[in-house]
């Protein structure tokens, strides 16, 4: 759960054989030096979030560069813990960057199986097929203008574009919820209503915006069309051509395996 570290290298590995995109890993936060960022068409944050976010550190000096980069047309995404934010710190950044963000006790992040049955066509679709799995699915995320975020929209100059999209049944919604455990009487009251956990914005800047909310189990990657769509969306934010059938790649056990994080064992 939550292994950030191995989740990148893996991700980047099965990246490598996709023509004329290079990938370089950040690990364990911020980087000291900082040029790592130069030139770069995208930047994907897939690690801790919430109070300690590492984009809020500084003071507000990080979400001034990343700013910057987004002024420029950099491409932006976030994923699982990484989507959550405090409102008071990087809320109307995030909507601004991405379209939305995890709001404490607004949200909710059951584990749960939703399936996903329709996909939009999209490139970030390409070549992937329905599936389902267990995650801890974040849903009911705060969206730019209060959007439910379960349909394409176009608001406040964003374009706004839902990719996975399922229905809470009303025992997810019900709880218990990882945590507060809920339920939270506003989430029960939308029973019936489809939840977008993964979207993407096109932003007036000319930059794009990517939200996924799950990756919380790290064996999930293993599931082809799960990071499949990832993939493909990774590419999609930094502007480079999504493949016909959308990116492929392999990931053995061994795979899944390497670059976990060292526990502590009882």
């Amino acid at each position: 759960m939550h292994e950030f570290n191995a989740g990148v290298q893996l991700l980047a590995k099965s990246l490598a054989a996709v023509p004329n995109l290079e990938t370089q890993v950040v690990l364990n936060g911020w980087p000291a030096d900082e040029s790592v960022f130069a030139n770069a068409d995208a930047v994907i944050f897939y690690m801790d979030g919430g109070r300690r976010h590492e984009v809020v550190q500084e003071a507000g000096r990080r979400l001034k560069v990343i700013d910057q980069w987004v002024q420029k047309g950099v491409g932006v995404g976030f994923m699982h813990f990484g989507v959550e934010v405090l409102a008071d710190q990087a809320g109307g950044e995030f909507k601004r960057w991405i379209g939305g963000h995890y709001e404490n006790m607004f949200s909710c992040n059951p584990f749960w199986e939703p399936m996903f049955v329709t996909l939009p066509d999209h490139p970030i679709t390409r070549g992937v097929k329905p599936f389902q799995i267990k995650d801890e699915w974040y849903f009911n995320m705060r969206f730019i203008a209060d959007i439910t975020g379960n349909e394409a929209k176009q608001v406040d100059g964003i374009k706004f574009q839902p990719i996975l999209v399922a229905v809470p049944s009303d025992e997810v919604r019900d709880g218990p919820y990882v945590h507060p455990k809920g339920p939270y009487a506003h989430i029960q009251a939308s029973k019936g209503r489809a939840e977008a956990m993964m979207w993407v914005v096109d932003r007036e800047d000319g930059g794009r915006g990517l939200g996924f909310t799950g990756g919380h189990f790290h064996d999930n990657w293993g599931n082809d069309d799960f990071r499949k769509v990832v993939l493909n969306g990774l590419l999609w934010v930094a502007q480079h051509e999504v493949p016909e059938n959308g990116v492929e790649s392999t990931v053995t056990q061994a795979d899944l395996d390497a670059n976990l994080d060292k526990k502590n064992r009882r």
